[in-house]
């Protein structure tokens, strides 16, 4: 038996994968392109995030940008832990019986925002599926945290599913982010596969209720492209998140973090992504992001910009 070891902290990364067999790891191609890290300002982030004992999504998950956000010291914080509670086969994030909740980890997520003088941070977590309200307090003292400290900084959150947590997703919204977010990661087809803890048409609802609890609320959600989805699947999404009233729709190409994860299917080209750009707008998004490298938190400092931007020209045309 073969187990992912995460080296950095010398246990076990992935033990529940690791009966899983190995697939083939695509090579990439020459579109997919990476900016390491080292620069001084990316090395400055780096000692804030391990001085404040944060967990940051850019490590934990392997983002590809993170060398591009921390040397403009942007950083996504990922709250509650480095262990979840489900086993997604797209994610690098280690699976596990995550620890009791850090009390402290609000305010200390608050003191980063406030020394790396984030206008907009975005905060996520992993899915805990063993407390009540599945973090959802916990996610409204950060909040609550971060504007007290940082009452400019806009806040945007990358939140679960809140699956079979009444009350939850009421609180959350209640807290005032400036954008919620939610992804529904890949198609309905690929559920079971890719992301068998979580329902497709669930998470549909809790972006459709967001707007129905707070209408002037934006509201988000992003997939990976090239987990076996078909092109009509990907434009059905965009119906299902448009009748949910979703604002900004995010379109990256999937990358396999080891030979235990779900396999690359296939790399989608510049071409393709811009054409899912296209599209989108046409069926009425206000904003789409659409790239081989785009990520949730991405440029959302200045996607956000865009964002109010967009409907303020909206509602100046009504």
């Amino acid at each position: 038996m073969v187990t992912v070891l995460d080296t950095t902290k010398n246990r076990p990364r992935h033990p529940e994968k690791a009966h899983r067999p190995d697939s083939e790891v695509l090579r990439k191609p020459s579109w997919i392109r990476v900016r390491a890290g080292g620069s001084p300002v990316y090395e400055e982030t780096r000692q804030i995030v391990k001085e404040n004992n944060l967990v940051t999504v850019c490590e934990e998950a392997g983002c590809p940008n993170i060398g591009e956000c921390w040397s403009q010291k942007h950083a996504t914080m990922m709250i509650m832990g480095d262990t979840c509670t489900r086993a997604c086969a797209f994610c690098n994030v280690r699976t596990g019986i995550p620890n009791p909740l850090d009390k402290s980890e609000p305010e200390n997520v608050a003191i980063a925002v406030a020394k790396l003088g984030l206008k907009h941070v975005v905060i996520t977590s992993v899915d805990r599926d063993d407390l009540d309200d599945g973090g959802a307090q916990h996610f409204v003292e950060t909040i609550s945290a971060i504007r007290e400290r940082s009452p400019e900084t806009t806040i945007e959150i990358l939140t679960p599913d809140f699956l079979r947590k009444p009350g939850a997703l009421e609180a959350v919204v209640a807290a005032k982010p400036d954008v919620f977010n939610h992804n529904l990661e890949t198609v309905p087809s690929n559920y079971l596969t890719v992301r068998p803890g979580a329902r497709y048409f669930h998470s549909i609802r809790l972006l459709q209720q967001v707007k129905e609890i707070d209408p002037s609320m934006f509201t988000k959600s992003g997939i990976m492209v090239g987990l076996g989805e078909t092109r009509n699947e990907v434009l059905q999404l965009m119906d299902d998140l448009r009748s949910a009233d979703v604002d900004f729709l995010t379109i990256g190409q999937y990358l396999q973090p080891t030979r235990k994860h779900h396999p690359v299917k296939y790399f989608v080209t510049p071409e393709e992504f811009k054409s899912y750009e296209t599209i989108a707008y046409t069926k009425g998004f206000m904003l789409v992001s659409s790239s081989p490298l785009t990520r949730s938190s991405h440029h959302a400092g200045e996607d956000f910009a865009r964002l109010k931007s967009a409907r303020d020209s909206k509602l100046a045309v009504n």
